[in-house]
């Protein structure tokens, strides 16, 4: 039995991919708890901004939405959300969108709108927020999601966000400056789009998980990568910076709060 919980090796697999001095348009949620990370361990000059507008928060505690007086009081400064979206965003000095979702479809095409129809739903989810910009003019997206067959789905509920369209070249015939999604982190895998068809690879499992149990957890027949690789297990620092993150944020914010983003 590992000592960490697949959360945590998810997160962790997720912090990985963001290099350090790049600036991140970061989502709250689990996204914000992978960029923090990051900004806590291998990316201590990463530039994080968030969506209400500070760039370069550094906050203590996870926030609980973009308007939490954490970002705003360790960041470097705060402009208009204008600036953040016109200026930086459709500026392109967006290195990476950071992203979460309900839904995921096989070319990282995102639900956060509604589960069942628009007119009737089950489910009316947050909303569209930023992650529809941001998709559309990141020069590449991260996506950071729980993985089982009710969020990795054959056919969205609502197309929230682009991914990659139906697949293909279709971003570039849709007139999309960003490269998209490039990696999609799960608490069992890693996927990233085939290069010619744009659909999810696997081309990571993390220790303890198997093909059979991916496959499971996905709504459509997952493809794996020829040279399928394994996660790094999250190192003994990467651990201690998580969980002391997550315990700061127990003692501001509550478990409940906390456990959210976990």
């Amino acid at each position: 039995m590992s000592d960490y919980s697949t959360n945590e090796m998810m997160t962790v697999a997720a912090a990985r991919r963001l290099p350090d001095n790049a600036v991140c348009f970061v989502g709250i949620g689990l996204p914000s708890t992978a960029a923090n990370l990051a900004r806590l361990t291998h990316a201590p000059d990463v530039t994080l901004i968030y969506e209400s507008g500070p760039i370069g928060a550094r906050p203590d505690v996870l926030p609980l939405s973009i308007g939490d007086g954490e970002l705003a009081d360790t960041a470097d400064t705060v402009v208009s959300t204008p600036e953040i979206f016109r200026y930086w965003l459709q500026g392109g000095r967006v290195d990476v969108g950071f992203l979460g979702a309900a839904q995921i479809d096989r070319h990282a095409n995102l639900n956060t709108t509604v589960i069942g129809p628009y007119d009737a739903p089950k489910t009316r989810l947050p909303g569209a927020g930023g992650a529809p910009e941001i998709a559309a003019s990141a020069k590449q997206v991260f996506i950071i999601i729980r993985q089982s067959t009710r969020s990795f789905v054959p056919v969205l509920d609502f197309i929230t966000t682009v991914g990659h369209l139906d697949g293909g070249d279709a971003r570039q015939r849709a007139g999309l400056p960003g490269a998209g999604p490039t990696v999609v982190v799960t608490d069992l895998c890693v996927m990233e789009p085939d290069p010619v068809t744009r659909e999810l690879t696997v081309t990571a499992l993390h220790p303890g998980s198997t093909r059979e149990q991916v496959s499971a957890a996905t709504g459509w027949p997952i493809r794996f990568a020829a040279d399928l690789a394994q996660t790094t297990p999250p190192s003994a620092a990467e651990l201690q910076a998580l969980r002391a993150l997550q315990a700061r944020t127990d003692a501001a914010h509550g478990k409940q709060a906390a456990g959210a983003e976990a």
